[in-house]
């Protein structure tokens, strides 16, 4: 699938991208060249094969959700670089 420049022109519009000629006929070539792949994997039987997520489901179950014990307010301080009352010490963002 050949896209034209005006096709690009618009997919650069809603990206918000200013491209100039040669980027714009340099993402042309490369657009059409991901489209191509594309129809050529639609093209594809895969009426055999299980989707990735089936496919995991069956070989590797999920263990159960069990709550453990966390680390201490005062193990989850030891590295901060400055801490106030059991919180993180942070400097003002507006002033």
């Amino acid at each position: 699938m050949t896209l034209t420049l005006q096709e690009v022109e618009h997919i650069a519009n809603l990206a918000r991208l200013e491209l100039s000629p040669a980027e714009l006929a340099l993402y042309r070539e490369q657009l059409s060249a991901i489209l191509d792949h594309f129809s050529r994997l639609q093209q594809l039987d895969t009426s055999g094969v299980l989707p990735y997520s089936e496919a995991r489901q069956e070989s590797m179950p999920l263990r159960p959700d069990q709550a453990r014990p966390g680390l201490s307010t005062e193990a989850l301080l030891k590295n901060a670089p400055a801490a106030e009352d059991d919180q993180f010490r942070v400097p003002p963002v507006l002033d």
